[in-house]
């Protein structure tokens, strides 16, 4: 992280969510280990030199769906990481954001093409995760936990 500068954009962690299978809501597991260009330990997104080893939503975005009268919790969207203070989906490519005390991610994607609509879309006509839901590769590894800060550097030029 030589070439990074930390930014003043500070939030937290708020769940830290996992499932064994791929396309299915996670469970808040509280805290979990980042492993280095892999995932979190334990959930079937994992995957070696994919971009998008960890998934990122705002409580804020997950408020939205609430606001519309949905029952909805960290996790239901699929994510693994639910943070708050930051808006994600307007943070650049390449953007990096450190986890905890240790772990560094790096922003690969802002949201994605739903090939088959989730349970969240076919209940409200919408889902957040394809335009608010980030993915990230993770650089620097380590364990994190819910109430771990989340901080935001801008890359060097």
């Amino acid at each position: 992280m030589s070439k990074a500068s930390s930014s003043d954009i500070k939030g937290k962690i708020i769940a830290i969510c996992t499932s064994s299978v791929k396309g299915t809501k996670k469970k808040d597991i509280f805290q979990g280990i980042l492993m280095e260009n892999y995932g979190l330990l334990g959930d079937g997104h994992a995957e070696n030199q994919s971009h998008r080893q960890l998934s990122l939503l705002a409580l804020e975005s997950i408020q939205k769906m609430r606001d519309l009268g949905l029952e909805v919790n960290p996790g239901d969207f699929a994510e693994n990481v639910t943070t708050e203070g930051v808006e994600l989906a307007k943070l650049p490519i390449g953007t990096r954001i450190a986890l905890g005390n240790n772990s560094i991610v790096e922003v690969t994607q802002i949201g994605k093409e739903c090939h088959t609509q989730c349970e969240i879309g076919k209940q409200t006509g919408q889902c957040i995760m394809p335009t608010e839901g980030i993915f990230c590769r993770v650089l620097e590894g380590g364990k994190i936990k819910a109430g771990d800060s989340l901080k935001v550097f801008k890359l060097a030029i």
